[in-house]
């Protein structure tokens, strides 16, 4: 994955709450939190619930932690150049882009929060802080509707890719009592 670099601004996980556009998703998943990591994990999963995402490179060796890279392609010879903020398995992981080969993005992060809800279920609750570059900045009002929704349709499609392709990442819980 090549392209010019543009510098993005490196936010903390504080971002999560005062990002210029901030979306949130919740949503209720049939499958561990220990199963989602998995799939998070596994760099082909991606392209197959987010349609935005062509390809997924992991640039660091596991165990993934704080520090981690990856690279994102996404549908124009886009790529995102990410860091991990966090790295909770399997309660918490957030990341932001370092460096993006567009210029309309000063600073974008997404953070993924997991409940475990017992009997193979969970909680994601998904947020998204963007700060678009100038003159982009200008129509951000209109943006975050339309983000809004891509990230409803992305955490459904999540939803349908764990109850049937993803359920390869669901490991049995086993009672030790």
């Amino acid at each position: 994955m090549t392209g010019t670099r543009h510098e993005c601004e490196k936010v903390g996980l504080d971002f999560f709450t005062n990002a210029p556009i901030r979306i949130v998703s919740e949503v209720t998943l049939p499958c561990s939190p220990e199963s989602l990591f998995k799939c998070f994990e596994d760099a082909g999963a991606w392209s197959e619930w987010v349609s935005v995402i062509k390809k997924v490179e992991w640039t660091s060796p596991l165990p993934f932690q704080v520090g981690t890279t990856r690279n994102v392609e996404m549908p124009g010879g886009m790529i995102a150049y990410e860091e991990f903020l966090a790295w909770d398995e399997p309660s918490h992981m957030a990341f932001r882009f370092n460096q993006f080969n567009q210029k309309f993005l000063k600073a974008f992060a997404e953070d993924y929060k997991v409940t475990d809800l017992g009997n193979d279920r969970c909680r994601l609750l998904w947020t998204v802080g963007v700060e678009p570059a100038k003159p982009i900045a200008l129509i951000a009002p209109f943006l975050k509707p339309f983000l809004a929704v891509n990230l409803r349709k992305i955490t459904k499609d999540l939803k349908k890719y764990m109850k049937n392709d993803g359920r390869k990442f669901c490991m049995p819980r086993y009672n030790t009592d």
